[in-house]
């Protein structure tokens, strides 16, 4: 099993509203790629976090192996998701072990 885990940090310019709408819409896209792309085991974005929280969502997923988390990143249903995540986040961190 890989876990794949990314903290994101929305633009800075947003507006609460905005970045409501943003944690909103990257989660229901990307959790939608569960059951979907084959050696993703589970997804979950979170959104609900504390105050004292420096990210403003985390991508929490897991992966068969090496090989399924590379063709994860490549699969165009990721892509798509991923577009609109990048279009919204000012920094992004990962860790995969």
């Amino acid at each position: 099993m890989v876990r794949h885990i990314i903290l994101w940090k929305l633009k800075e310019n947003f507006t609460e509203e905005e970045k409501s709408a943003a944690r909103a819409e990257a989660k229901r896209r990307l959790e939608s790629l569960n059951g979907r792309i084959e050696g993703l085991v589970e997804l979950k974005v979170v959104t609900d976090r504390l105050p004292t929280s420096t990210a403003d969502m985390m991508l929490d997923s897991t992966f068969t192996d090496a090989d399924a988390l590379a063709g994860y990143q490549k699969n165009p249903l990721h892509l798509e998701a991923a577009g609109f995540v990048r279009s919204v986040v000012e920094t992004r961190l990962c860790l995969d072990f």
